[in-house]
C-alpha cells in the first residue's frame, strides 16, 4: 500500500532519462565533426533556438538559420542523422523509475523542453511510452520552462495537486521554480541522490 504522498512524477527527459538532446556539448561535438564555425552557429542558436523549441518552427527551419543559410558539403538529414545517433539511455534511472511505477502505481509523466523532432524520435527509439502515461512536451504544448504554466498544465492534465508530485528535473533552477507552485522538486545528479530523495517522500525501494 502507498502511504506516501507522492502519486505522480513529473520528468525531465535529457539528462533524466536520457543524455540531453542538443546541449553545448553535443553542438560543439557537430561543429567539430561537420567542420562548422562553432561560435557562428552558437551565436545563430541563441537567437533562434527557442522558436524550435517552442513548436514553432521545424528542425529544417531551425538549421536553415544556423547551419544552412550558406552552402554545406552535407545536408540537414546527415546533421540530423548525427544529433539523433549522439542520444543514450541512463538506464540506472529509467530502471529506477519503471520499479517505482510498479511499486506504487505512480502516474508518470514528462515536461520537457525539446523540439518536436527530436523529442519524438527519442520517445520512439528509446520506448518511453512504455513507462510514462503523458507528455507535455515544450514542442507539443507551445510552453517551454521555467514558464509556470507548463507545470500549470501538467498539473491539470494529471489532475494532482501540487503537493501530490515529485518533479525529477537536472537543472537546479527549474527546480526552484516549479516548487513556487509547491511541487516537491528533486535536483537530479545520479540515480543514487534522486533514490534517496524519492525516499524521504516515502517511495522507498
Amino acid at each position: 500500500m502507498n502511504t506516501s504522498p507522492i502519486t505522480t512524477l513529473f520528468l525531465d527527459i535529457g539528462g533524466v532519462l536520457l543524455t540531453n538532446g542538443w546541449d553545448h556539448k553535443l553542438r560543439k561535438q557537430t561543429a567539430e565533426h561537420f567542420q562548422i564555425d562553432f561560435e557562428e552557429m552558437s551565436s545563430r542558436h541563441h537567437i533562434t533556438y527557442d522558436t524550435y523549441e517552442s513548436g514553432k518552427s521545424s528542425w529544417e527551419d531551425y538549421l536553415e538559420k544556423i547551419i544552412f543559410y550558406k552552402p554545406q558539403d552535407f545536408d540537414s538529414n546527415d546533421v540530423k542523422r548525427y544529433v539523433l545517433e549522439a542520444a543514450r539511455p541512463l538506464q540506472n534511472t529509467i530502471d529506477l523509475i519503471r520499479k517505482l511505477r510498479s511499486v506504487y502505481q505512480l502516474k508518470i509523466a514528462v515536461v520537457s523542453n525539446e523540439g518536436r523532432e527530436l523529442a519524438v524520435d527519442r520517445i520512439e527509439r528509446f520506448q518511453l511510452r512504455e513507462f510514462v502515461d503523458f507528455f507535455v512536451v515544450s514542442a507539443f504544448v507551445h510552453l517551454r520552462k521555467p514558464d509556470l504554466d507548463i507545470y500549470r498544465l501538467a498539473l491539470d492534465v494529471a489532475q494532482v495537486k501540487p503537493e501530490q508530485v515529485a518533479y525529477i528535473e537536472d537543472r537546479d533552477l527549474l527546480v526552484e521554480v516549479a516548487s513556487k507552485l509547491g511541487i516537491h522538486g528533486i535536483h537530479h545528479r545520479e540515480e543514487a541522490n534522486t533514490r534517496e530523495a524519492l525516499a524521504q517522500l516515502g517511495l522507498t525501494l
